[in-house]
């Protein structure tokens, strides 16, 4: 391959990544924070290792639900329209990616709380406000990315914030 073949295959593959990130849907990272913030909540009894249990259920439930998306997208959207090749389901794992994505800063709260002095209870509120925050970030991004006002951005904001909040709030009702 000649200097200036592989320049135009770099630039190609420049393009398409551009290509990807222009049509990226964030709204599977504000899910999969919703998600993670739901798991720290359900994880009130767990065993002799609570902060590995919730990391590995952090993580596993994120794996789960992006594959169960995958799944959804490829045999239930595409499956009709399209075949399966390698490209596509390449390009639907990508799509999808956000889920799992979302579930790793609150398992690696989790994971850092002992450097932090937490204890167990410190450590699951530490990957809630984490997974809310995430949430938050993720919904902010999802509307700039596809040009929202500021207005817009402020109330998606708002609204996963206002949704999160809930989530905390069941947890401390749950408790009481």
């Amino acid at each position: 391959m000649s200097s200036e073949e592989a320049r135009a295959a770099r630039e190609a593959r420049k393009e398409r990544r551009a290509e990807r990130r222009a049509h990226a849907d964030f709204t599977g990272g504000v899910y999969g924070s919703l998600l993670a913030a739901s798991v720290v909540l359900g994880a009130g009894s767990l065993g002799n290792f609570p902060r590995v249990e919730l990391v590995v259920l952090l993580v596993l439930t994120g794996v789960v639900f992006w594959l169960a998306h995958v799944h959804a997208k490829l045999f239930g959207e595409r499956l009709g329209q399209h075949a399966l090749d390698r490209h596509t389901v390449l390009a639907v794992c990508r799509e999808e990616w956000p889920i799992l994505r979302a579930s790793l800063p609150p398992a690696l709260a989790v994971a850092v709380s002992p450097l932090l002095g937490l204890d167990v209870q410190g450590g699951i509120w530490l990957a809630l406000v984490v997974a809310v925050v995430g949430q938050v970030g993720w919904s902010v991004r999802a509307a700039l990315r596809v040009g929202a006002s500021w207005r817009l951005v402020f109330i998606s904001a708002t609204v996963n914030l206002v949704l999160g909040l809930v989530i905390v709030a069941f947890k401390l009702w749950v408790k009481h």
